[in-house]
């Protein structure tokens, strides 16, 4: 499959999102967690050092499989048969699992200096941070694809309908 999501055929989207951002994002954090651990641990007297990262990505790492369970489990399967009556409520409960996403990222960044390595990070640090990125921008533009792309057109029925 590429890379490229299927813009026009919601069931598609939907499995996209889950081979791509849902089964990524599961192998991401729990890495990204161990590598905070560590630094935090190694360089627990250097104020650099992003002290309670670990555990706001071990926060992450629940909430996010909550919310994925709830799409794979309920929505995208509603989604992938057109919808159904009341979709417009599981969507607003995605919407507001993103919004604490997006406060979540907010703290990464405020306790990582916006992801500003300190001179002469170890490697570890380093792949944390570097880690970090691709994971905030895989999760950025994956929520975007649901709240700008997947969820409008239905909302927008259940509205009119």
């Amino acid at each position: 499959m590429s890379d490229a999501a299927p813009l026009d055929d919601p069931a598609e989207l939907t499995r996209h999102i889950e081979t791509r951002y849902h089964a990524r994002h599961r192998v991401q954090l729990p890495r990204l967690m161990e590598l905070a651990e560590k630094v935090e641990a190694v360089h627990s007297g250097d104020d650099r050092a992003p002290a309670g990262l670990a555990e706001v990505l071990r926060r992450m790492i629940g909430d996010m499989e909550v919310h994925m369970k709830k799409e794979e489990l309920i929505l995208f399967p509603a989604i992938r048969k057109g919808g159904m009556p009341g979709i417009e409520n599981p969507i607003a409960v995605m919407r507001a699992d993103h919004d604490d996403h997006d406060r979540e990222i907010a703290e990464i960044r405020r306790l990582t200096a916006n992801l500003t390595l300190p001179t002469g990070a170890c490697r570890t640090w380093t792949a944390l941070y570097e880690g970090l990125t691709e994971f905030i921008a895989d999760l950025e533009a994956h929520i975007r694809l649901e709240n700008e792309v997947l969820f409008p057109p239905f909302e927008q029925a259940a509205r009119h309908g």
